[in-house]
């Protein structure tokens, strides 16, 4: 049985009294510790396939399983980040990962949540950081906070959506070889199901074991692919080889393949 299961999932939208769809007929699966990376161009329904996952918004067709149950709101299985900078202006960073964890894990005491908190936060280099507010910290810090709250909340699945995408150039770097990081742990424990959002093809590679790619009008899976580079990867040694730029090439003719097809463009087979 696969962790995460997306059947025929069909997304309809009416506004001002006209009806889209957002998804039609959007079906694959994902299995427990994959890394699964959505891409696809704006209008394509990434974010609004990882909002189903979420729970916070419902299907008009079909259905999402995790292992083996039907997705009915939110839950505490799943641990969310978003591309904005989700923290509490109200909360020091600390509490802010607290908070998290208190959502999950009520048995848990006061100081044993803060105890966690300042672990995970010492994981993405924040410790000394603790104590300031949001408002105090700079964006790449506003998200490693918010990585922080999601992996201390020890959730099995993890929902990225386009979490670095406001994020300047090096601090994106950093952040994505901090979250290979901590995803690929120690080997003591297993690794979080992650289904990551995003419009960056060079990001995708690095960190997918398999992208899904979609396409817009409606929202459609186009391809499946699997990312043929073992772990871990060294991003400075990879980029550099042939096999990187041949793969890379293919990915980006595929994302460019709706428009190649209207304009007599052929078919890329990966």
């Amino acid at each position: 049985m696969s962790k995460i299961e997306i059947n025929h999932l069909t997304v309809d939208y009416v506004e001002k009294k006209k009806s889209f769809t957002a998804l039609r007929d959007v079906s694959f699966k994902i299995e427990e510790g994959e890394f699964v990376s959505i891409i696809g161009s704006s209008g394509c329904g990434k974010s609004t396939l990882l909002s189903i996952l979420e729970g916070i918004n419902s299907p008009t067709e079909g259905e999402i399983l995790i292992d083996g149950e039907p997705v009915h709101g939110t839950g505490t299985d799943r641990g969310v980040v978003f591309q904005h900078y989700s923290l509490f202006p109200w909360m020091t960073a600390r509490k802010n990962v607290a908070f998290g964890i208190k959502q999950v894990n009520k048995e848990a005491s006061r100081s044993e949540r803060l105890k966690i908190a300042d672990e995970f936060l010492d994981k993405v280099g924040l410790e000394q950081f603790k104590n300031k507010y949001p408002s105090q910290l700079s964006g790449g810090m506003q998200q490693r906070v918010a990585i922080a709250r999601a992996l201390a909340m020890d959730t099995d699945i993890l929902l990225m959506d386009e979490p670095f995408g406001a994020i300047d150039a090096k601090n994106r770097t950093i952040l994505q070889e901090l979250l290979l990081e901590l995803w690929e742990g120690d080997g003591t424990k297993e690794r979080k199901t992650v289904v990551f959002v995003t419009h960056d093809i060079d990001e995708a590679i690095l960190l997918s074991d398999r992208i899904v790619m979609m396409r817009a009008n409606p929202g459609q899976v186009y391809k499946e692919i699997e990312v043929p580079f073992d772990r871990p990867r060294n991003r400075a040694q990879l980029v550099q080889t042939k096999e990187y730029n041949n793969f890379r090439n293919k990915l980006l003719a595929l994302f460019y393949s709706d428009i190649a097809e209207k304009i007599g463009g052929e078919e890329v087979v990966l």
